[in-house]
């Protein structure tokens, strides 16, 4: 493995900034890195990312790939497959980092197959396996209820990290890195989609996944109404709403607002559930918040499992009181 050059991350931008995800990935790949005694890149691709590149310096990258080509401003998978193919036999490294986004789920699966290796999808914690020298993580399976450890088998090893699963690390400007302006010669053929549209995920007030509070409601609650309760009690804590994967299937709030496995995975300081009974797919997207609190009339729900404070009774009069205390202890708005 002496040939191999470290880890490379694949970069994920917004408005052209580096994507926290990606900020996350880089820490897990600068811990990797370290362990192997090599180095980290990433590979950023788009038209004017350069400003992201120095931040991605910043936040733990030794060097970064550049593709500046307006074909790469709107993710097309073949388009981006063609350009990541090729920077990973240029580089040559032992490990790729992809991300369990919409992006990295599209990509991750179709890079690995091109390179001939496995995938190790949704990742928790990865480090270096002791005795093969290669890539170990741990991933969530059966809907969360249990935690399985992967070692990969080749040389190449291609890993897709969980949102919020890993901890950025603090950024420093001082840091020194190589930006290498890279040429893929990217033939528009290659594009066999287009982007017909985009539709905005919709949002209310702070974002879901960074909300240091969030108030999540599940079927209990009867309907969409009781949704204005919740939103006041966040709104009091400077935090977010968010529901079950049951009441998104119901109609009642939108996919953007689930949390669960197969929703928004959060890391709040404070997690509140009401009418949530804490089945494992909805605990899997939350179970890293620091201080849970289950209100639910049913003691034997699995939510108080997990809760360090937990409140058993109708949440019609848990609530309302709940929600006056709070509005006593913050002042006025």
């Amino acid at each position: 493995m002496a040939n191999k050059n470290g880890v490379l991350v694949v970069g994920e931008t917004s408005e052209g900034k580096l994507a926290s995800i990606s900020k996350e990935a880089l820490a897990c790949a600068r811990r990797l890195a370290d362990e192997l005694g090599s180095e980290v890149a990433i590979a950023i691709l788009g038209s004017g990312m350069e400003s992201a590149g120095y931040e991605a310096i910043s936040f733990g990258a030794d060097k970064v790939y550049l593709v500046d080509d307006y074909l790469l401003d709107d993710f097309q998978v073949d388009v981006y497959l063609f350009v990541l193919e090729r920077i990973v036999r240029d580089y040559n490294p032992q490990i790729v980092l992809s991300s369990k986004t919409s992006i990295g789920r599209d990509l991750a699966p179709r890079l690995a197959f091109r390179l001939g290796t496995g995938l190790i999808q949704d990742c928790i914690e990865l480090w270096i396996d002791k005795d093969s020298g290669r890539l170990a993580a741990n991933r969530p399976v059966f809907g969360g209820s249990f935690i399985a450890t992967v070692v990969g088998e080749g040389i190449l090893q291609v890993a897709a990290i969980r949102s919020k699963a890993i901890e950025e690390l603090e950024p420093q400007a001082s840091r020194q890195g190589e930006i290498v302006e890279y040429t893929a010669d990217i033939d528009a053929s290659v594009a066999r989609t287009h982007l017909v549209q985009r539709v905005k995920e919709e949002t209310e007030g702070i974002k879901l996944e960074e909300a240091s509070v969030v108030v999540s409601g599940g079927r209990g609650l009867g309907g969409p109404e009781p949704f204005e309760q919740l939103r006041v009690l966040a709104k009091l804590l400077g935090g977010a709403v968010g529901a079950s994967r049951a009441v998104c299937d119901a109609g009642w709030l939108p996919s953007s607002y689930q949390v669960g496995l197969t929703g928004k995975t959060i890391t709040p300081n404070l997690y509140i559930t009401v009418a949530i009974s804490g089945a494992t797919q909805h605990m899997a997207g939350c179970d890293r918040s620091k201080v849970i609190v289950g209100i639910n009339k049913d003691k034997e729900a699995d939510i108080f499992k997990a809760a360090r404070y937990g409140v058993i009774g109708d949440w019609n009069k848990i609530l309302p009181a709940f929600i006056e205390q709070v509005k006593e202890l913050v002042g006025p708005s």
